[in-house]
C-alpha cells in the first residue's frame, strides 16, 4: 500500500498542477489621463515648494520673483534691472544670447524633469516698466544637441 501511495500522490499532484491557472501579470500601461493628472499635481507641489523664500536675488541685475505651475509647466518669472537701456534695446540685443544661456542651463539642470513631461517657461520682465522682455518655453525637444 505504501508503495502505491507515493506514486499516486505524485500523479495526483501533477494532475492538479497542470490544470491550475497561471497567475496573470498586470503589464498594462498606466492610463494617460492618470499620468497627466499626476504630472499636474507634481508640478503644482514643486512650484509651491520652490517658491518658498521668493523673491530671491539671482545676480546683480536679476531677481526671481515667482514660480508657479500651470498644467504640467513650471513658470519662473524674473525681473531684470536694465539700467538706462530701453526695453526695446534689451529685447533686440539680448534675446538670442539669453535664450541660448537659459535653454542650456535648464537642459543641464532639469533634463530628467523635461523627459518626464514637466516643462518650463522662463519669463523675464523689466524691473522698471514691468514689460515682458523675453519668454522662453523649454521642453525636452529644445535640449537635443545641447547635452
Amino acid at each position: 500500500m505504501k508503495k502505491i501511495f507515493l506514486p499516486l500522490s505524485i500523479i495526483a499532484l501533477s494532475f492538479q498542477l497542470s490544470f491550475c491557472a497561471t497567475p496573470k501579470l498586470d503589464t498594462q500601461e498606466f492610463p494617460k489621463t492618470e499620468m497627466k493628472k499626476q504630472k499636474i499635481e507634481i508640478t503644482k507641489l514643486m512650484a509651491k515648494e520652490l517658491a518658498k523664500g521668493l523673491p530671491k536675488k539671482v545676480d546683480n541685475y536679476t531677481m526671481l520673483k515667482s514660480i508657479t505651475g500651470k498644467g504640467s509647466t513650471l513658470i519662473y518669472t524674473f525681473e531684470i534691472n536694465t539700467g538706462v537701456k530701453k526695453d526695446e534695446t534689451v529685447i533686440k540685443e539680448d534675446h538670442s544670447r539669453m535664450k541660448k544661456a537659459v535653454t542650456k542651463g535648464v537642459c543641464s539642470t532639469s533634463y530628467k524633469l523635461l523627459t518626464a513631461g514637466i516643462n518650463t517657461t522662463y519669463i523675464y520682465k523689466s524691473a522698471s516698466t514691468k514689460k515682458t522682455l523675453f519668454v522662453f518655453k523649454i521642453d525636452k525637444t529644445k535640449c537635443i544637441g545641447l547635452k
